[in-house]
């Protein structure tokens, strides 16, 4: 049996793969200010035009490049919810702190939220980044509110807990520490926080009581 050939340009083989690796890494060594689609384009072995038909701007590529860090993060319902929410919590702390020093060189004491407040400063300025970056954290932000939903299932959570409140207190702090405060998030910060927001969400029998 025979199959009519596709007509027109064939898409590049593994040419997204390649294209989100050099972005990372023009990222990593370059930082927001000097990141360059050409380099990008370059470092992948593809066109320029290859690279803008995928993601027209260089926010929307860098916006491609977070959701793959972010995908990166497993989120693993053990069965102890402050146990996979400290887990979870942690390695997106460390994820950021990543992104705030690509590109930089960091002195001691340096409060700068770097990519991550360009990040969010684009999304601001540009309604397409916006829905991009929000779409982006719909999907990842579905797994740990799933991770809640589960532990509320099982009794380890009150019958009236709200997942995503929970997850804003939780995800809120570390994002007002970074781009607002400049407070560290480091340390045991996270298990920290866990605690005192599961404080009033958990059952009694959670509780100790």
């Amino acid at each position: 049996m025979t199959t009519e050939a596709r007509r027109g340009r064939p898409r590049a083989e593994g040419a997204d793969a390649r294209i989100l690796d050099a972005a990372y890494e023009v990222l990593v060594d370059r930082g927001y200010d000097r990141y360059s689609i050409d380099e990008v384009a370059q470092r992948a072995g593809v066109a320029k035009t290859t690279v803008y038909r995928r993601w027209p701007t260089r926010d929307h590529l860098i916006v491609a490049v977070v959701a793959k860090i972010q995908d990166e993060v497993p989120v693993t319902d053990t069965g102890d919810i402050r146990h996979d929410l400290v887990t979870y919590l942690e390695a997106i702390v460390a994820g950021l702190d990543r992104m705030r020093r690509v590109g930089r060189a960091m002195e001691p004491g340096d409060r700068s939220a770097g990519l991550v407040a360009e990040i969010v400063a684009a999304a601001a300025r540009h309604t397409d980044v916006g829905g991009a970056l929000r779409g982006l954290f719909a999907r990842r932000n579905a797994l740990p509110l799933a991770l809640l939903a589960s532990a509320r299932a099982r009794g380890d959570l009150k019958p009236d807990a709200q997942p995503g409140v929970i997850f804003d207190e939780l995800a809120g702090a570390i994002y007002y520490r970074l781009l607002i405060t400049g407070e560290p998030i480091d340390g045991d910060y996270a298990s920290r926080l866990v605690d005192q927001v599961l404080a009033g969400a958990r059952t009694p029998h959670e509780e100790g009581t």
